[in-house]
This record gives C-alpha cells, structure tokens and sequence, in this order.
C-alpha cells in the first residue's frame, strides 16, 4: 500500500440518519484537528430501495450530502468538505474509500451494554477490512471529539505497535493523558491462595516495551489489571475519549478482543490495522 499523503482527507460515511450525522460532527472535530479535509461519503446502489418496516421513502441521495456538509459548514465553517456519492452498497462504498483516507468514521444504531450486543454489519465489515484506521461511534456515544470530555485516550499493551503510536499520536493532537493498561491473568491451575505478585510483575515488565513507541512530549500513565483483556478495556472505556485496539484480523475477521470492544465499548474505538502508523 502507497504511504498516505500528509493531506489525506478523512472519511466519513453518511446515510441520512441521526446517528451518522453525530458521527459527521465527531469526524469534522478530527479533521480540524488533523489539518486535513472532510469527505463525506454516502452510498446509493441504484436498486436501493427502502428497508422491511419503512414508511417513507430515503431522502434523495444528495440531499443526504447536502445536509451533512451544512451541518459540517456550521460546526467548522473553514474545514474543506469533498462530497462523495457512491454508487454502490455502503460497506463496498467505504472499504474503497479507506484506499485514500487518512481515518475512516462510521456511526451506529447500536447500542451498548448487554441488551444491545448487536452493532451494525457496515461498522464491523469496515472495521474488519479497511486498509486504513477506523473509528466506529455507536449512538450510546456522545460524539464529540474535542474538548475532550473524560480527557485520556486507552491502549493495551499487546496491541500492535501501529495501535500505540495511533494512541500516541490522538493523545497529542487532544492534549491529553495516553493510557497504556495491561491485563494479566494467573495460569488456570493455581489456586486462588497463591500470590499474584510474579504474574503482575511480569505483566509490568511489558510496559516499557510499549512506552517506545510513545514520542516526547506525550503525558503517560500507565496501569496493570488482572482479568481478560476484553474485560478491561471495556471497563476502561467508561472514562476515556477514545479506545484505541489493533484490529487482530485472522481470516478478514476481527480478533475476539477489538470484537468484543466494538459491541461492548462505552466509547468510540478506533481500530488500528497493522503495518499502519496512524496515518
């Protein structure tokens, strides 16, 4: 893949609805900060027609568009906007589009938690198959890039390098603290009486490897937990701007814990693929 261009604009896919639309304003705060363009994206296959249970039918494709870009125009009135209509479906429409992006956005209807463990096809397929980063929103978000809201972005250690340095690079562009956690778990045949302390040391003794990949100037904390790691970075999402995970892919699917993330996270997640460098 050819390195990306420092002006790569970045992606945002639209489709009329609320939640893309919130997921419009978190990615122009991004590429305000970025420095790069806004292009938004909307797909409209020429048989599409409207889903089981519509009453009315899609707005015209390039109202949709129309609408978006005010709405960008508004929020940061001198951030360069590119529209983009597709005609093809939404997840064919934004994986070619990651070809030229510097970061790709996507909202969902989904919901967090465990009443609401299903998050749209079109996120989890950019997610699994982009070639450039992707940060999905779902509608639980509360869609705002900057000012920072809980002020710290999260990484775990175990991720791929490209996942720090992206972490890295979003904590400094925010201004805020970058946490880097790793979790730790005894072997499944101690028992409970056995101290823990050796399995945490070693889990500590991981950090500084990570920390490389973290430039000068970037505020660090950093954290050991025991328990799975899915388990601890949902948790940690609950007071972080931004969950950054390497996307693990086996097979064109995502690895378990940036699935179980991207379902059960209390933030948006922006899924690094490695051998990127955070565009």
């Amino acid at each position: 893949m050819t390195d990306p261009g420092p002006s790569w604009p970045l992606v945002v896919g639209v489709d009329g609805s609320a939640p893309s639309l919130r997921a419009v304003d978190w990615a122009a705060d991004e590429a305000d900060l970025r420095g790069v363009p806004l292009r938004l994206v909307h797909a409209a296959p020429a048989d599409r027609h409207p889903g089981p249970g519509a009453t009315v039918p899609p707005p015209p494709a390039g109202d949709v568009l129309a609408v978006a870009a005010r709405r960008v125009h508004i929020r940061r009135p001198g951030l360069r906007v590119e529209e983009e209509l597709a005609p093809d479906e939404p997840l064919c429409a934004l994986i070619r589009a990651a070809r030229s992006a510097s970061l790709l956005v996507v909202g969902t209807r989904g919901r967090a938690g465990v009443t609401g463990v299903l998050l749209g096809s079109v996120a989890l397929g950019v997610a699994a198959r982009a070639g450039c980063p992707v940060v999905v929103l779902r509608g639980s978000h509360d869609y705002q890039a900057v000012p920072p809201v809980r002020g710290r972005i999260v990484v775990g250690v175990g991720e791929h390098p490209a996942a720090v340095r992206f972490a890295a690079a979003e904590a400094r562009r925010r201004g805020v603290p970058l946490e880097v956690a790793r979790a730790w778990r005894r072997p499944a045949s101690e028992t409970a009486g056995v101290p823990a302390r050796p399995h945490e040391k070693r889990a500590s003794g991981e950090l500084p490897a990570a920390l490389a990949y973290v430039p000068a100037g970037v505020e660090i904390h950093t954290r050991t937990v025991e328990g799975p790691a899915r388990e601890v970075l949902v948790d940690a999402s609950h007071t972080a701007d931004l969950l950054v995970l390497g996307a693990g892919r086996r097979e064109g699917r995502l690895g378990r814990v940036t699935h179980t993330a991207l379902h059960r996270s209390a933030c948006p997640v922006a899924v690094v693929p490695h051998g990127e460098d955070g565009r």
